[in-house]
Order: C-alpha cells, then structure tokens, then sequence
C-alpha cells in the first residue's frame, strides 16, 4: 500500500516499457505504411477517434470502478480482522477467570492468543501463495503436523481454537454466554478467510481487459492515420501519448484488481500481520516483542 501522495515516473515507465514499445512501432508502422505504401491518401473522420475514445473511457472506468471495489473490499476485511483479534485476546484474557484449582487454564488461554497470531500469519501466507511457515512459530509441534496435514490451514488453525474453547465450556471455566461471545469471534474469523479466498480465486472477467487493450491499439492505429495528414510525423508522438494516458489509467486498475498480490498497490497484508501480532503479544505483556514492519523505500508497505 503506497504511503506517499507522489508517485515516481520511472516506477511507472517500469512497468509499461514494453507496451510503450509496442504502441511507438505500431504508431511508426502505420504512418510507414501511410506515407510510403499506400498510393491514395487515406482520409478519415475525425469522430471515428472520438467514438473510439469514448468507447475505451467507459470501459475503463468501468474495470477501475471494479477493481477499486475488489481492492476496498480487501482491505475492509483485513482492517475488522485487526479489531476481532484484539477482541479475542481481550476476551480471553478478561472473560475467562483465573481459576486456582486448573493450572493449565492460563497456559490454554496464552496458547489460544498466540495460535490466532499463528492463524493471521497463515492467511496471509495462502492468499500470497506462499509457504514461508512463519505461522508454525506459534503452534505447537504436534499442532504444526496437524494443520499442516490439512489443504486449508487457516482453518485448521481455526478448528484447534474452536475445540480448546469447547473443553473450557465443558470443563464449565466459562458460562454459555462468555462462549457464545467466543464463538462468535471464531466464527467472524472464518468469514473474514472465506471473504478472502473469494476474491483471490474469483478472476475478473478477462475479456473486458483484452477488448480493452485491442480497442486501445485500434484506436492509436486510427488517430495516427488521421494526425498524419496534418502533423505528418508527429502523429506518432501524438498518437502514442494517447495511448500511454489510456493504458497506464487501465493498468492501474488492473494492479488493484488483485489486492491481495505482493505489490506496492496490493493490501499491506505484512504490516497488518506484523501489527496483530505486536498487540496480541504486549497483551500477553511478552517481552519478545518484534519491531514494526518498515516500508520499502519509504514508498509503500507489502
């Protein structure tokens, strides 16, 4: 997630240097072929621009209008996700007495706040489609082989708090209404995963990108043969900053159809998770306590 309200240029050039490339030899094929191939002029209505313009605008703003959706909605979940966890470290730690005569009880309910620490750092590690295991350093060792086992581990790490909260009901260290309070949290913690892998495994309609690009690509063709008969030449200047000004506005908001990606756009899913678990261990009163996550050149957080 970007921090600053400026962004560089060459971080921009970056990642549409190839596409520029691609439209500068179109715009100079087509005049090419204007100038020195073709016998007749060709002589073009200057609307037919115009509609394209128009035609590529909508559908732009309609994909960014979508993407930004996607990107808003992600960072709502993962934004309750940070106030749910304090909640559960708060109600753990405040809702469930001390009860002399059970030792384990405080061992169990350190356990259940440091596996949720655990549970966070795996939904990020499964939505980034990585396996850095960093979730496994609050886990037991038989609980690491257990969810491990498992195709969705987030949840598997769910499922071991769910059954650590039903033995304090049963062994009666909570009422029924300190575990429906419980409960609930567990249950808001599923539906935030499951928010999640809805967006990361729903794919955007891939044919409003391409129509998109070839309306984008139709439309330099076009331009630079009506420019020409006016400007010669520099209609390939003129006709490839139209399209860098289309593309780089539709390659915007192709980087937040994906918000989730390790990109400087993307969810800070990292500072997130670095942020929960900082909390969650100061509620503990750990002395341990990591440093907050910095951002990469000062520019954005990942």
């Amino acid at each position: 997630m970007l921090i600053k309200p400026n962004f560089k240029l060459i971080r921009i050039l970056k990642t549409t240097w190839k596409v520029d490339i691609l439209m500068l030899l179109i715009c100079g094929i087509t005049f090419y072929i204007h100038e020195y191939v073709t016998k007749t002029p060709i002589q073009l209505p200057v609307a037919i621009a115009t509609l394209l313009g128009t035609a590529i605008a909508f559908f732009v703003g309609f994909s960014n209008n979508q993407a930004y959706d996607r990107w808003w909605e992600a960072r709502t979940i993962w934004g309750g996700l940070v106030n749910d966890s304090r909640s559960w470290a708060r109600n753990i730690l405040h809702n469930i007495p001390n009860l002399p005569q059970n030792q384990d009880l405080a061992v169990t309910k350190k356990q259940m706040i440091r596996r949720h620490i655990g549970f966070v750092y795996a939904l990020k590690e499964s939505l980034r489609g990585k396996k850095e295991g960093y979730f496994k350093t609050f886990l037991r060792d038989a609980e690491q082989q257990e969810v491990t086992r498992q195709t969705n581990v987030p949840n598997a790490v769910i499922a071991l708090n769910a059954i650590d909260l039903q033995q304090l009901s049963e062994s009666e260290c909570i009422d029924g209404f300190r575990f429906m309070q419980l409960n609930q949290l567990l249950t808001r913690f599923t539906d935030h995963m499951g928010k999640c892998e809805r967006i990361k495994n729903t794919v955007f309609p891939t044919s409003y990108v391409v129509i998109t690009r070839l309306f984008i690509f139709i439309m330099i063709v076009f331009t630079t043969l009506i420019l020409t008969e006016s400007i010669g030449a520099w209609a390939i200047l003129i006709s490839w900053i139209l399209g860098f000004v289309f593309h780089i506005t539709h390659q915007n908001g192709m980087y937040l159809m994906n918000p989730f990606e390790e990109i400087a756009t993307g969810i800070p899913l990292n500072q997130i998770a670095r942020t929960i678990e900082i909390n969650l261990l100061e509620m503990l009163g750990e002395k341990d306590i990591p440093p907050a996550e910095k951002p990469v050149n000062d520019e954005y957080f990942l």
